[in-house]
């Protein structure tokens, strides 16, 4: 009797992505260890710091749901601070600066879509070589060094406050929101829904497959688009490094979160809690006096914690 119950029981958290279980055991140990730390003002500037992260990973659990997947984010990231801080366009205003960063990331993403949803190449191998071509083609332009300093008006905008809350923070859980709805309640949700289940089952039903892969490597684009913005405008000034850890955070955020190829059970929220668990082991990292290579080491080993979560989960369906 007692195995019966547990059975159901253990099926059900084992659906519940593994970015939960991850955000509450942290925020237990900080709780416990350095309550202070869990002060709204100081929260929101370590929260702050991850929003380009947990930008691009819309745009990452947008084009892993339909069984593909996007390095190039960092390329993007790098090309876009280039833009913005080496002075190319001396005297541009801000709405400038924007309309180029979203054409640019558009222009990534539609070319990556291209490739992969039309003419079937591997999305690691084009979107690996497209971020790699970006990161040589600003070290060429730059000469390997940092270009210069951003316009203060990113920093003044980056620096605003909704009451105790950031200005990009707030800008991050729309975004989440809009997205969340976006894929719940249109007829592309569902088509990304179709894909990620089963490709040929979705041709075969009329669903357009190819469109679909096109149209969410150009949003992730977008995304990654946005997420420079946030970036160059968090670090304020050009960089020849900056962005280039950010794809590989994303993929592993994602999946944390429950999006796994082609299987989008942790929705936009899952991936959501994993950019936040992220901060959060990066506060109690900082606060246990943990150096840069033990914060690695954690981040992978939470990593290879969800695969083999999902290992697990999978043996038992």
């Amino acid at each position: 009797m007692a195995a019966a119950l547990a059975n159901p029981v253990m099926r059900r958290l084992l659906r519940v992505p593994p970015a939960y279980y991850v955000f509450a055991v942290l925020l237990a140990v900080l709780w416990v260890a350095r309550p202070n730390m869990l002060n709204l003002n100081i929260m929101g500037i370590f929260v702050r710091q991850i929003v380009p992260l947990g930008i691009l990973v819309l745009g990452q659990l947008l084009v892993m749901r339909v069984r593909s997947i996007d390095l190039s984010g960092g390329g993007v990231i790098l090309l876009i601070n280039y833009t913005i801080s080496s002075g190319v366009f001396p005297g541009a205003s801000m709405a400038f600066f924007i309309v180029l960063a979203l054409a640019i990331g558009l222009a990534v993403g539609f070319f990556n879509g291209l490739m992969v949803g039309v003419r079937r190449v591997s999305a690691v191998i084009v979107t690996l070589a497209v971020g790699i071509v970006l990161v040589g083609f600003v070290q060429y332009l730059s000469s390997g060094k940092p270009p210069g300093d951003v316009p203060g008006m990113f920093a003044d905008i980056y620096n605003t406050k909704l009451g105790p809350v950031p200005t990009p923070v707030i800008f991050w859980v729309a975004a989440s929101a809009a997205l969340s709805l976006f894929l719940s309640r249109t007829v592309f949700g569902r088509f990304v829904t179709s894909v990620g289940e089963n490709v040929q089952a979705a041709h075969f039903s009329g669903v357009p497959v190819a469109r679909t892969v096109v149209l969410t490597h150009t949003l992730a684009g977008l995304f990654a688009g946005i997420a420079a913005l946030v970036q160059t405008a968090s670090i304020a000034v050009g960089s020849v490094r900056v962005g280039l850890d950010l794809p590989i955070l994303a993929v592993a955020a994602t999946i944390l979160g429950g999006v796994v190829f082609g299987r989008g059970e942790g929705g936009v929220w899952g991936p959501f809690f994993g950019v936040l668990s992220f901060a959060l082991l990066f506060v109690v990292m900082t606060t246990f006096g943990v150096d840069e290579p033990g914060k690695l080491i954690a981040q992978g080993l939470i990593i290879l914690l969800a695969a083999i979560f999902y290992g697990i989960r999978s043996r038992s369906n």
